[in-house]
């Protein structure tokens, strides 16, 4: 007999080999139905897998991420058992779940060109394989075995893959008349799948290097009820309308040239307007938080970042060096902010006294990311961190760690962002010669954001092996308003800066201390920022972010002039408007600037000009009558007022 553990601690005896569906049965005829996988000890794996020893256990359903991985991870190997049975002789490249669906790289042959015409007849023969109720089929094979098995079958992309594993770690999967190089977990059959959807077609290079074959990624995604896969496809149609590239351009807000370079965003003077408020909001708060504002180069001499570790590690996607022919100097595009503020840290000598210093600064930074990586503002070569890096001793951390919260929390909560997860990432106590830095200090860093997120009662996920290798860190996962998650704030704790610069300050002792270094970035980068912000909100930004806040319509071009005359007034008041002077009528106006997204459309006749007033019509149709400008005026910067003071006291 062997004992298991469950998630609340209790504890029962089952034969020795028992499954992880037989203990889901054991527990109710439900919860066996709802089953995906199982995790045995923190290892996802296969229901149908024999459990041999005592073990932590918990049935992992559809709610699981690890669910929800197995379950999609089944249905790639189905689209490309579809995919074998529809295209002879074509290749299979690799084929993983990801956030929402899976995809498969495969190589359909020369000539052959898989099209979204095709995709319902591969969604026909997924069915077909899902009626048959297919059991899938784990087995371990040596890699002799494994090579030759996918030799015969002419998988190059599969042998190459094979090549590189060692023996005794090799496993696939088959179902049916497909067998995929896998390590799972997979569901036990494919009567699990109820509703199929073939998303989309791209290309994609083998392994992700342009110098190699170009391969179709087909995307698609599968559920366990139709009404499910209705849901998520309406979802889609909205995401589509929400695109950030499509508003942006509806909006002026950005533009790209293939004049200046792909990836490299020009920012028109509404998106600029955008980006400003957003910056001068972080900076409002910054300075109550006793941030100093610094400026640093976009580039720096290459072996600034030698020192600080970032060309190991950026220098294949850094742009190549630019040198001075008479000089001989080698200077880099910055790809990171962090190495010049060390610099700065180190320009004068620093007492304990002054700790912490924190340091802020909107930095440019670039990083080489291939063209077909390229998406939008949400991928591109040129971006602005909002960075900030706070320098302190280690007793200190912990307080960081909560201002810097409490300043991530303002920005999320202003920008509607009430859906977020967080996640703290600490290193792997089995193997801790990959970390730099004291025991000490990273039992005291680590206990510092436990602590921290606890206080805040922030229930945070507590990942393993996961901290960077300089420092633990905390990351914010965001969803937006379509559901989507995307990782916005980070926090990160570095022992690694501080000695490779060899920073120092002097301590109550009068001795040299090695300082901690927080980085810190609730936006992340602008330009992504504002993409997820453009597509939480489609466009319809809070009055204080608007890049303009009120249109002034007038009803004729009679009233043209006094049009004018209320921007003027307006702009004294430090409020953002402009005049619709276009020949149309008034009704086509409206339907037109409601589409802008303008918070308030201002129409202005004869009555209006004769007594100063303006007709105020508030985004989404709500009339609300003629006002004197002057209090109309006064009225919007005290909504704006109470927008910002309510966030940032």
């Amino acid at each position: 007999m062997i004992k298991i553990t469950f998630p609340d601690a209790s504890v029962r005896e089952y034969e020795k080999g028992i499954t992880g569906l037989q203990i889901a049965e054991s527990i109710s005829h439900r919860l066996a139905q709802e089953a995906l996988a199982v995790s045995v000890n923190g290892e996802t794996r296969d229901l149908t897998r024999p459990i041999e020893d005592d073990a932590e256990v918990q049935i992992l359903k559809w709610e699981d991420e690890e669910g929800k991985h197995a379950y999609w991870h089944s249905s790639a190997h189905l689209m490309a058992e579809a995919l074998q049975e529809l295209y002879p002789g074509i290749k299979f490249g690799i084929g993983p779940a990801i956030e929402n669906g899976f995809y498969y790289d495969v190589d359909p042959g020369e000539g052959v060109i898989i099209k979204e015409s095709d995709f319902p007849a591969i969604e026909k023969k997924m069915m077909e394989f899902i009626a048959a109720k297919e059991d899938i089929r784990r087995e371990s094979v040596s890699k002799s075995d494994a090579l030759k098995m996918f030799s015969e079958r002419n998988e190059n992309y599969k042998v190459e893959l094979i090549d590189e594993l060692a023996d005794g770690t090799i496993t696939t999967y088959t179902q049916g008349r497909f067998t995929d190089l896998c390590r799972g977990p997979h569901l036990p059959n494919t009567s699990y799948i109820k509703a199929v959807k073939v998303l989309s077609a791209a290309g994609a290079y083998w392994r992700g290097d342009e110098k190699r074959p170009q391969l179709t990624r087909l995307y698609g995604i599968t559920f366990p009820k139709k009404k499910m896969l209705d849901e998520y496809l309406l979802l889609l149609e909205e995401a589509k309308k929400r695109d950030h590239r499509k508003i942006g351009k509806e909006l002026q807000l950005f533009t790209f040239s293939p004049t200046v370079g792909a990836g490299l965003p020009l920012w028109l003077p509404k998106g600029t307007q955008l980006r400003l408020q957003l910056e001068d909001f972080l900076k409002k708060i910054q300075r109550q938080f006793d941030y100093q504002q610094v400026i640093t180069p976009h580039i720096g001499a290459k072996q600034l970042y030698v020192t600080s570790g970032h060309y190991a590690k950026y220098g294949k996607d850094s742009f190549q060096p630019i040198h001075t022919p008479e000089e001989g100097e080698e200077f880099l595009l910055k790809p990171m902010n962090c190495p010049h503020h060390c610099e700065i840290f180190k320009a004068f000598p620093r007492s304990y006294k002054e700790l912490p210093l924190r340091l802020a600064e909107f930095g440019t930074v670039y990083r080489y990311e291939k063209s077909g990586e390229l998406h939008g503002l949400t991928r591109v070569r040129g971006f602005t961190q909002d960075d900030a890096h706070i320098f302190c001793t280690p007793d200190q951390v912990k307080e960081e760690f909560l201002k810097v919260m409490d300043i991530i929390f303002i920005i999320f909560n202003a920008l509607d962002f009430k859906d977020f997860e967080a996640q703290i990432s600490l290193r792997d106590p089995d193997n801790k010669e990959k970390y730099i830095g004291s025991d000490e200090n990273w039992e005291k860093a680590e206990n510092a954001i436990v602590e921290a997120c606890r206080e805040k009662g922030l229930k945070a996920k507590v990942e393993l092996g996961e901290a960077a290798f300089y420092g633990p860190k905390l990351d914010f996962m965001v969803k937006d308003a379509l559901g989507r998650r995307w990782q916005l704030g980070t926090i990160q704790v570095d022992y690694n800066l501080p000695e490779r610069f060899e920073l120092e300050y002097t301590g109550a002792d009068n001795q040299k201390h090695r300082p901690v270094m927080i980085h810190r970035a609730p936006f992340g980068s602008m330009e992504r920022f504002v993409a997820v912000l453009i597509e939480h909100t489609a466009g319809k930004f809070p009055l204080w972010l608007a890049p303009v806040q009120a249109t002034v319509l007038p009803i004729s071009e009679k009233f043209n002039e006094y049009a004018y005359q209320v921007v003027k007034t307006l702009k004294k008041y430090d409020i953002r408007a402009e005049v619709d002077d276009r020949n149309e009528k008034i009704g086509r106006k409206i339907r037109d600037n409601e589409l802008k997204r303008i918070p308030y459309l201002l129409i202005v006749g004869e009555k209006e000009a004769a007594n100063e007033e303006v007709s105020v019509r508030k985004q989404g149709g709500n009339d609300q009558g003629s006002v004197k400008l002057s209090i109309f005026a006064e009225n919007i910067l005290r909504e704006v007022e109470d927008m910002v003071s309510s966030q940032v006291k």
